[in-house]
């Protein structure tokens, strides 16, 4: 039977691309290892810790952004698309990390931001000087309404409006985020040379694909029409979340972007390209960006990382929403944008048990999976106190933010170092005051802590191929129970989850392969988990 089922992974392995199923973690640079002494991560620090991403199991490390930068959105508002900024080192440390993450069979993803730009880089700078200059329209720009006000009512992601007066140019450009990040014209094919001649240069020096930030604000309506009102009801804290984003984003040329940037991955091999999608119609622009084989591989949104709650309905949901024949999905619970999944969705007493139950269930979902740094510790949420607070949001829709400082503080190393062992300088965010009996070494040194789970979880789902890249059917999604199954190349996985803080009824199916918390033959626990092999 292992030497059946070991042929068989190896047969669905070589037919499917590395990317398929795989995991991957997610590096914040600034807050993963310091080793200069400036209370900022870089490069080096990373490259000195991949032994710890690569021991846990993953296939790939997402790399956020490192690029020269003023950080004002820190990396997100690139100032050259081909430098490392000073902050995180230099290109050679660059290079060294992706050597060294090859030889421990690591593939390595970078940030790619098309969207927009820093106000800072030379192309913007150029395009403001006047309107006639060779780079005039590589930003977007647009005259005043006759009483001086913005061209339309469109709206900032990090609130107020989307536009802002230029004297130089006499003219408004748009930022759908910070006034610092104008929206670059996309539309314009010259545009798109430019950055396609930018992802020529990672691919190059060796990066396996691109996680494509932001890509359904790429384009807007070039009539700028105006957005309608959102219907009555639901949160708002932005006047950004009084509209519907019909407008100034989601541009159905946004495609043909889409197409170049694959078929220039498609020269270098085996490359993976993942799109960030969020907002209100995320699941089809995902589905329209990765249809086929011309587009991207696969797509995220924001189904988790923004909900309140963990329920047996969303996940029923989000698997109806990606069928067999759409595109291939990817799922995240955590990530720099979006406070700590275990503060979310449980309270202080259960966490323990749930963060457990939360990583069985990701290593559980069809698709490929995003563990955000730390979330193999079991990291909670840090409250950030205002006068500490970096990120421009959180500070602009203080006190309804979206704490996005509080997932990005430092990782904790040793317990007994300065710092937590992140930097021996003042860190950039303060570390986390519950922080110390997470740290990695602490956890490295028991076999029941979250960190040994998680590589079991992660261990499991490597050694089936039911689990990696096989069909899901939910069987239940009740008030408190999920129970769905997995198969491939004749091997059945049925995967049971109670999502609440009691017992559930559960009898056992098959073959145990993992399990979170506690279950007999009559119930499963609260918060509690298992996978079990029934074919």
């Amino acid at each position: 039977m292992l030497v059946e089922r070991a042929s068989s992974l190896a047969s669905s392995a070589s037919s499917q691309p590395w990317w398929r199923g795989a995991a991957i973690y997610q590096v914040y640079p600034r807050s993963f290892a310091d080793t200069n002494g400036d209370g900022i991560g870089d490069l080096p620090g990373i490259t000195q810790k991949l032994d710890h991403i690569a021991n846990l199991g993953v296939d790939a490390v997402w790399l956020s952004p490192f690029f020269t930068s003023p950080m004002r959105d820190f990396g997100y508002d690139v100032a050259d698309y081909c430098g490392v900024d000073p902050v995180f080192g230099t290109i050679a440390d660059f290079d060294a990390l992706v050597e060294r993450a090859h030889s421990l069979g690591l593939k390595i993803i970078i940030d790619q931001v098309y969207s927009h730009s820093s106000d800072q880089h030379p192309w913007f700078q150029e395009s403001r000087a006047s309107r006639d200059n060779a780079k005039a329209d590589w930003y977007v720009w647009a005259d005043a309404k006759p009483d001086g006000s913005p061209p339309n009512n469109w709206q900032s992601v990090f609130g107020g409006p989307a536009w802002t007066w230029d004297g130089r140019r006499g003219q408004y450009y748009l930022h759908n985020f910070l006034t610092e990040q104008p929206d670059l014209n996309v539309h314009n094919p010259t545009v798109q040379d430019a950055l396609l001649d930018a992802a020529r240069f990672w691919l190059e020096r060796g990066v396996d694909g691109f996680r494509v930030d932001a890509i359904n604000f790429a384009m807007h309506d070039p009539e700028l029409r105006d957005n309608p009102p959102a219907p009555p009801g639901g949160k708002r804290t932005r006047p950004f979340d009084f509209q519907q984003h019909v407008y100034n984003q989601s541009h159905p040329d946004i495609v043909t972007f889409v197409e170049r940037l694959r078929a220039l991955a498609n020269g270098f091999g085996d490359r993976f390209m993942l799109a960030e999608v969020g907002g209100d119609h995320a699941i089809g622009e995902m589905h329209a960006f990765t249809v086929g084989d011309s587009r991207l591989n696969s797509a995220y949104g924001f189904d988790f990382l923004y909900a309140d709650k963990l329920t047996p309905t969303l996940i029923a949901q989000v698997a109806r929403d990606w069928p067999e024949d759409a595109g291939w999905p990817s799922w995240a619970f955590e990530n720099h944008d979006a406070p700590r999944a275990i503060s979310r969705w449980v309270d202080a007493q259960h966490r323990g048990t749930f963060a457990r139950m939360k990583m069985l269930l990701l290593c559980a979902l069809r698709g490929s999976i995003i563990i955000y740094q730390g979330e193999e510790l079991g990291l909670p949420q840090v409250e950030v106190p205002f006068d500490r607070l970096q990120d421009p949001e959180a500070i602009a829709n203080w006190p309804h933010t979206l704490s996005r400082d509080g997932a990005r503080t430092p990782l904790p190393w040793s317990p007994g170092a300065r710092n937590l062992g992140f930097s021996e300088g003042e860190p950039w965010l303060p570390i986390g005051g519950d922080h110390a009996a997470l740290t990695v070494e602490a956890q490295e040194r028991s076999t029941d802590s979250i960190l040994s789970f998680t590589r079991a979880c992660l261990a499991v789902r490597k050694s089936s191929v039911a689990l990696r890249t096989g069909s899901m059917k939910v069987i239940e999604a009740g008030e408190s129970l999920l129970v769905f199954e997995r198969s491939a190349s004749g091997e059945r996985v049925r995967c049971t989850f109670n999502l609440s803080d009691r017992e559930a009824p559960f009898a056992f199916a098959g073959k145990e392969l993992i399990r979170a918390g506690h279950i007999d033959a009559k119930a499963i626990g609260p918060y509690s988990a298992i996978v079990e092999e029934i074919g």
